[in-house]
């Protein structure tokens, strides 16, 4: 056997890179677009309003993914949307310098988030195919910590090197068009490795069933959702939990950014992609393995409420560096990855919330509902952020994120949790 037969049967030839490549669409649009566009110029409202909408295609996804099960192969959709991801933001790099740049350069990124959500429906459908349960499970963390790499790459490397880029040639425009073609070029070097390393799982085959019949079982999961015990009220805690985090994600790196005389920091490009995507990313990371630890040992319902008020008491500190506009580099890291922190730990309660809400018949499909109506929620909420900011300025801003903690505070009295659900079960040996 050659060796490159070996390795393509390898798991680890191709599973590192798969969810690398699923993460950094994602990051881009999500996140990073907001820092290239407040270095570009654009005011905070419509950056927080556009790039909002962006997470669109997230949200509906759950829409259009039978027929990525009816048509073609999941080994197919794989490699073509990370070719078209990547033909989009060569699309978008070019649009940087034309008169129009952010409404044409906002077209390209929406491609990117339809293609980058239909990946990954095909990409976690061919990791289950692809694999066994016991070599699912043991790439479970693999397929996180490479996709916590492609947050890292985003939010800190390409956001530094963008910095770097605009300070040696005094053109943010020709920086950000940099980063978009290296992140172009990127995707279509993975679209054609996993194009000839993905493995050919024989079940990875076009589901055939009459379209009526696909319909029907669609709506019929929809159904058994709805019909749920407290769907409602577990529908409003979903939609309500990150009510506050949703409208701070998206000013952050604005406030950052902006000049001290418009209520800012005034920190770099460059500062901001150490302190966000290296700092940050690294105190939300603890936080997230922290938040898992003590689930594990004592169940959600013992944690929940504790969760809900460090995933939002932590945002007190953008209310302290707004108030108080610290100059101190080592203050300003510290205070944010007191926030991320929070963030990260109270962060673990919510997947938790969403994988009791999806268990049962189903699970897979409910748990992508959930997560749905989780960018439902950052969508709506940050889509108006910017708005508010502009009209109260960022201290008050900030105050408004720490009182949008109080919605999702009255609705969890009312919700039930099993007393043992997340906790580890305790093996019992015999001798």
């Amino acid at each position: 056997m050659s060796f490159i037969t070996t390795f393509k049967k390898n798991p680890w030839s191709w599973i590192p890179t798969l969810y690398y490549t699923q993460g950094i669409p994602y990051i881009m649009v999500v996140t990073v677009s907001v820092i290239m566009y407040k270095d570009l110029g654009i005011d905070n409202a419509e950056i927080a309003l556009y790039t909002s909408l962006l997470s669109a295609p997230w949200v509906f996804k759950p829409a259009w993914s039978p027929f990525i099960d009816i048509f073609k192969t999941k080994r197919w959709w794989t490699y073509l949307m990370q070719g078209l991801i990547g033909v989009s933001f060569a699309g978008a790099a070019i649009t940087l310098n034309t008169p129009n740049f952010f409404e044409t350069s906002l077209i390209f990124l929406f491609v990117v988030a339809f293609c980058s959500s239909t990946h990954d429906i095909a990409a976690d459908g061919f990791y289950m195919l692809a694999l066994n349960e016991e070599r699912q499970s043991f790439f479970v963390g693999i397929r996180s910590t490479f996709f916590r790499l492609a947050m890292w790459s985003g939010e800190g490397v390409f956001i530094v090197l963008a910095g770097v880029i605009a300070a040696k040639t005094s053109d943010p425009t020709f920086s950000w068009t940099s980063i978009l073609a290296i992140v172009a070029v990127l995707m279509i070097v993975m679209s054609a490795y996993h194009g000839f390393i993905l493995p050919k799982p024989d079940e990875d085959v076009p589901v055939k069933s009459e379209g009526e019949s696909q319909l029907k079982a669609v709506l019929n999961t929809f159904v058994v959702f709805l019909k749920k015990e407290q769907i409602v009220l577990s529908i409003l805690f979903i939609l309500l939990y990150r009510l506050g985090e949703g409208q701070l994600v998206k000013l952050a790196g604005p406030f950052l950014l902006d000049a001290r005389e418009a209520g800012g920091l005034g920190l770099s490009v460059t500062e901001v992609g150490v302190v966000n995507g290296i700092i940050g990313l690294l105190a939300l990371t603890v936080g997230g393995i922290f938040g898992g630890i003590v689930i594990s040992r004592h169940g959600l319902k013992k944690w929940l409420w504790p969760m809900i008020f460090i995933i939002n008491l932590p945002n007190v500190a953008y209310w302290f560096l707004a108030h108080y506009q610290p100059e101190s580099f080592i203050t300003i890291s510290t205070l944010v990855g007191v926030e991320k922190f929070g963030y990260g730990f109270g962060f673990a309660a919510f997947l938790m919330f969403m994988i009791y809400v999806a268990k049962g018949s189903h699970k897979t499909a409910h748990y992508a509902f959930c997560t749905a109506l989780m960018a439902l929620g950052m969508l709506l909420s940050g889509a108006v952020s910017g708005f508010i900011q502009e009209q109260v300025g960022y201290e008050q801003f900030f105050i408004w994120v720490l009182i949008s903690a109080i919605p999702v505070m009255i609705v969890t009295p009312f919700i039930k949790i099993e007393n043992d659900f997340g906790k580890k079960k305790e093996k019992t040996t015999t001798e």
